[in-house]
């Protein structure tokens, strides 16, 4: 922890890339690379945590996020877990279903 650094808890809206992302025990897993949520709704997914320059993003989900300070966010894992976790992707388009494009027939 660096000397000076605000330990209040802060909302997840101020999550920022680039901040510090460490384990349950202290240990430094990488960095905030994107929050994944909908701000207009308060809805907050998870993050996108980078372990590293070369290395896949991991997709963290939100329930596994614990405190949240400035500048760093703590998760409740270790090393190993974090490592087993999916790596973050892009988010798949959602299906539209319409009338036009179903092999239904009419009537």
């Amino acid at each position: 922890m660096k000397a000076g650094v605000n330990e209040d808890p802060v909302s997840w809206f101020l999550i920022d890339e680039g901040w510090t992302v460490a384990g349950r025990d202290g240990r430094d897993l990488g960095t905030v690379h994107e929050v994944v949520g909908d701000t207009d709704k308060d809805i907050f997914n998870g993050l996108a945590v980078s372990p590293g320059f070369l290395r896949s993003a991991r997709y963290v989900p939100a329930e596994r996020v614990g405190r949240i300070v400035d500048g760093r966010v703590e998760l409740d894992l270790d090393r190993d877990e974090f490592k087993r976790l999916d790596k973050h992707g892009e988010v798949p388009p959602s299906a539209e279903i319409r009338p036009d494009t179903t092999d239904l027939p009419d009537g």
